[in-house]
């Protein structure tokens, strides 16, 4: 689980500027340090995933999908918590496959702040890695 929560990066990935303002501000003040993107896209082309102890994304994003980026990051973290939060409540399908997939939790908006925060609180640990440490298929498959 994850306790010390001093220097932990979550990661915000949505395409509402709103929605990511908010997230960053709740992250900060749960102690967290919260870095946001407006896309999958940004997200894997910044080398932020590297350092990242948990990531929250939409479902549905211009160009890549919160599922697609799921995806890329399993390749090269595969226990780094991903958790899913989408305004589609009838989204059932992509739950299922979210999870499938090892989503932590999937959260339906508006959210809750304390749900939230406690998903975050509640997932496994996963340490941060090397980029040097990661292959060349995965990071080809990071490759916009």
């Amino acid at each position: 689980m994850m306790k010390n929560i001093a220097k932990q990066i979550v990661v915000a990935v949505d395409h509402d500027f709103r929605l990511r303002e908010s997230l960053a501000s709740l992250m900060e003040s749960a102690g967290y340090e919260p870095v946001v993107f407006s896309s999958a896209e940004e997200f894997l082309q910044s080398g932020t995933l590297a350092a990242a102890t948990c990531v929250i994304t939409d479902v549905r994003m211009p160009g890549m999908d919160g599922i697609e980026l799921q995806h890329r990051i399993r390749l090269v973290r595969p226990t780094l918590p991903v958790i899913f939060i989408t305004a589609h409540t009838s989204s059932d399908e992509i739950w299922q496959k979210a999870i499938e997939e090892g989503a932590v939790d999937f959260l339906y908006k508006p959210y809750d702040a304390a749900e939230l925060l406690e998903a975050i609180q509640a997932a496994p640990a996963d340490q941060p890695v090397e980029m040097g440490t990661i292959s060349k298929g995965a990071k080809r498959w990071l490759s916009i």
